[in-house]
């Protein structure tokens, strides 16, 4: 009897102990998983292209109406300390490739990140007492303006340039350092198959309530659930959730 590899595409099953599960699985050729891969590719199109006529129409929309509050926010930001109006912080975003976020500066140009830094890889490593907190309500680097920029959240109007430019999305997950990337568990990662977001789960679940890995772990939930209506349901719950300064930060 000849013996050798079968030359059959379809492929044959196993448990981890060479036992054929072949009896309980039903083996599909290469013509049904092209099937397959062709109508999850016309999903995503349907999903991505709207999302993204919707990221546009809106961002545009609303640069356009808040222009005169964006002056007005600028003219403050720059009168009441030194330093540039708008702030620039390396975030990663979809595919892990890094990306310029904008903001308008909330902090003073000398300010000491490490304190933060500290905590947050302490809260991801589980070290924290239940005690423990770290909150900017109160914190020294933070401006007098940019105290009320960051309780509004008006902090992030420009964050709208960066998705027209299609580094972010109007809802996504939380747009996070390389540094904290590095701290993140492996299964973490999922987040970067989409475009990180203006606003998100982690937004109107009430973020100053919820810790890092809340967060991270509502943002794994929006990647396997997002839809065009859930798109909708959050940037919706957005509004309120801003107005009761239960999403800002």
């Amino acid at each position: 009897m000849q013996s050798g590899v079968s030359r059959d595409p379809q492929a044959v099953v196993t448990d981890g102990r060479n036992r054929s599960l072949t009896g309980r699985i039903r083996l599909v050729g290469p013509e049904e998983v092209g099937a397959a891969r062709a109508a999850r590719a016309v999903g995503r199109l349907r999903y991505d292209v709207p999302k993204r006529v919707i990221d546009v129409v809106v961002s545009a929309a609303v640069l356009a109406v808040s222009a005169p509050l964006c002056a007005l926010i600028a003219l403050l930001v720059r009168v009441t300390s030194p330093g540039p109006v708008i702030f620039g912080q390396e975030r990663v975003g979809k595919d892990g490739q890094l990306f310029t976020m904008l903001k308008f500066r909330t902090m003073y140009i000398d300010a000491d990140h490490s304190a933060q830094q500290e905590f947050n890889r302490r809260e991801l490593a589980g070290e924290l007492e239940e005690c423990e907190s770290f909150t900017l309500d109160c914190d020294a680097r933070v401006t007098r303006v940019g105290a009320v920029l960051r309780k509004t959240s008006l902090d992030e109007l420009p964050q709208l340039w960066n998705v027209l430019r299609g580094e972010m999305s109007l809802v996504g997950p939380r747009p996070s350092f390389d540094w904290e990337v590095a701290l993140f568990e492996p299964r973490f990662r999922r987040r970067e198959t989409v475009l990180p977001g203006v606003t998100g789960l982690w937004q109107v679940a009430g973020r100053r309530t919820i810790d890092m890995r809340g967060m991270l772990e509502l943002d794994l939930e929006y990647v396997d659930s997002r839809s065009l209506a859930g798109d909708v349901a959050i940037l919706v719950k957005t509004v309120p959730a801003v107005l009761r300064s239960t999403g800002a930060a």
